[in-house]
């Protein structure tokens, strides 16, 4: 089962930042393109057998997939996918690959395969209007895979075994409405599921696969206990629980007394948020939590080890090892930081060979980039916010033009590392603060929950509390604010100029949301077992509908003063186009000008890179014109 996980955290309180004097050169300007371009070379993969790898570089305009032997030095596409780029791809066997990828950014996934020779390519979920995901790649069943697909009924994902060389679809799990996640074992048998009846969860189990589903323990929405993988021995599970806790844990949970029988890792400053393991060993490795940067608790031996030989071949980077051939002696390394946009190596356990094989984006130079600092600051009721403050290079922390970046989600965080708007926007002489504001992930269960129904009121306070922080600090100059957002955070960003017009200067609402009743209308389809939570996280549109009334943009246009740039995708399947429509005719209609990018084969956020560029490229004249700066890295 793959698991989405967020991030947590204590962050340090920058010391001496904002009075020293730069000692280092100032950035040279670097062009737009160059921080949005497609990357040379992304998402390795290795091979069971070890011998060869597969990475998703541009061919024919869009990210297609590679492979090359290990030690050669070239490598062949093997797709030539022209109308979109592809979102992944993996190992299925030895010579047969998976990748997905979507239409015109509508987010219903298609599951594809091809040979490593490029022949044999097929659609093996060609339906419209239908969104298909890998659920668990069968190592030990060539040409065989579990997929969950809502083709049965748009609301509800189904599980399906796919046989690749025949192209055979069969059922094998009819989701009966209310299952939310299914969880395989270790030999790819569907004995674990989550359920929702959209306010309470529900974990489902069963010996066999021949047997029905039984209940074993039903929570709160409000509780997690999140099923990250089945014991080596298929008896228990190993979850995610913040049962009886405020941080989330690592935990063995026995399904069948549904109690926890041991606590495998927690952390007293932050939620555990990811395990690794070795199938081959069949032992735990690492357990991963976040603070002001990810950290690791190793709960094995050797895998310590290799690490530490991993950290002193690149001591100044942040790794992890993402991959592994079946035998287990050829790692995957993903390394980066906040300067270093990433890139990947392949450590030899056998040999101890340690071989780069690519960054994401070479000429992007470390030396030329900013750096990003962990913060903090109080909120008006006395919450520390964390957060992250990137300077423009070289240049002095006094009275600064600022962009203000609030993160998605809501229900995600902002993280330390490589950020390609922010590192744009600081090459062009601005500083930017993002902050996780509550509800943040990865700080708990009661931060999480400070933030319920509290869209347009304690979160965006938050907001508008940094951006008074960072201008008592005299860091930003108070009349050459920006707030810029993508999805919640480009609700936040019209949230901000109309509930504080006067803290902002400009503005730049990229695919959010402006009308809550609205947007609560037209969510996705496979999202409405959820409804009753959503509700409850952010507001029920009949019994709160004067609250929602209060905080939704739409309704306050005649408070916005400062101009606002609008991008949005036309096939938006979460934040529906009417979401922009609604606030750049409220605002014409007044007279007040509003630049809107609209781009026909988009989705939630810009994918092709045509259309990345169009919109970089407006954000920054609009910002150069509306901040007073040139865009001059000074």
């Amino acid at each position: 089962m793959k698991t989405k996980l967020m991030l947590p955290g204590i962050i340090l309180i920058m010391i001496g930042f904002i009075a020293c004097k730069p000692k280092e050169e100032r950035a040279p300007l670097i062009p737009m393109e160059n921080f949005f371009k497609d990357p040379e070379k992304a998402g390795y993969r290795i091979s069971p057998n070890g011998q060869l790898i597969i990475y998703r570089a541009p061919n024919m305009g869009r990210m297609n997939v590679f492979v090359q032997k290990l030690g050669d030095t070239t490598a062949v596409p093997i797709t030539q996918e022209t109308e979109r780029s592809i979102y992944d791809a993996f190992w299925e066997t030895d010579d047969r690959i998976i990748y997905t990828k979507d239409i015109g950014g509508d987010e219903n996934m298609h599951v594809l395969s091809v040979k490593t020779d490029g022949s044999g390519l097929v659609d093996h979920t060609p339906f419209e209007k239908v969104r298909s995901e890998v659920l668990d790649v069968l190592e030990d069943r060539p040409d065989e895979l579990l997929i969950t697909s809502n083709k049965r009924n748009p609301e509800i994902f189904d599980v399906y075994l796919l046989n690749t060389a025949t192209g055979a679809l069969k059922m094998v799990a009819e989701n009966p409405g209310n299952i939310t996640g299914w969880v395989t074992d270790h030999e790819g048998k569907i004995r674990a599921a989550m359920t929702s009846d959209g306010v309470n969860a529900s974990l489902l189990y069963r010996e066999t696969e021949k047997e029905k589903f039984r209940t074993v323990i039903t929570t709160s929405f409000k509780e997690t206990l999140s099923p990250v993988l089945f014991t080596f021995d298929n008896r228990n599970l190993y979850c995610l629980s913040n049962l009886g806790r405020d941080m989330t844990a690592i935990v063995e949970f026995d399904p069948k007394t549904a109690k926890e029988v041991n606590v495998i890792y927690e952390n007293a400053d932050a939620d555990v948020v990811g395990l690794d393991y070795s199938k081959l060993r069949k032992v735990l490795t690492v357990a991963y939590y976040e603070t002001d940067k990810t950290h690791k608790h190793f709960l094995d031996t050797l895998m310590r080890q290799t690490d530490n030989k991993i950290k002193s071949q690149i001591p100044d980077y942040a790794f992890q090892v993402i991959r592994k051939s079946k035998d287990e002696t050829k790692l995957l390394v993903i390394a980066n930081s906040d300067r270093y946009y990433g890139g990947y190596y392949l450590y030899d356990l056998s040999t101890g060979e340690f071989t780069k094989l690519g960054d994401f984006m070479p000429w992007l130079k470390e030396e030329d980039m900013a750096v990003m600092k962990p913060v903090t600051y109080q909120s008006r009721d006395g919450l520390t916010i964390q957060g992250y403050l990137t300077l423009p290079k070289g240049v002095k922390a006094e009275n600064l033009p600022v962009v203000i970046n609030p993160h998605g989600g809501p229900w995600y965080r902002d993280s330390w590392g490589f950020n390609p708007e922010v590192q744009f926007l600081a090459n062009r002489g601005y500083a930017v603060l993002q902050m996780n504001f509550r509800g943040s992930t990865g700080y708990g269960r009661k931060f999480w929950e400070s933030s319920f129904k509290q869209w347009g009121r304690t979160m965006q306070d938050d907001i508008t509390d940094g951006v008074k922080w960072l201008i008592s600090q005299g860091i930003a100059d108070s009349t050459r604010v920006a707030i810029y957002g993508g999805s919640y955070g480009g609700y936040a960003t019209l949230a901000g100029i109309t509930l504080t017009p006067e803290l902002y200067a400009c503005a730049v609402d990229y695919v959010g949301v402006a009308n809550m009743f609205t947007f609560m209308q037209t969510i996705p389809p496979y999202w409405e077992p959820l409804r009753e939570m959503f509700y409850e996280m952010v507001g029920d549109p009949v019994k709160d509908s004067l609250m929602l009334a209060e905080v939704s943009p739409a309704f306050h246009v005649d408070r916005i003063r400062c101009p606002l740039f609008v991008a949005q995708g036309a096939n938006d399947p979460r934040v529906n186009i009417n979401e922009s429509n609604q606030i750049v005719d409220a605002l014409r209609k007044r007279g007040v000008t509003v630049e809107y990018m609209v781009k026909d084969n988009e989705g939630h956020g810009f994918y092709n890179q045509e259309n990345q560029f169009d919109f970089y490229r407006g954000m920054e004249k609009f910002l150069a014109e509306h901040l007073g700066n040139k865009g001059e890295a000074k």
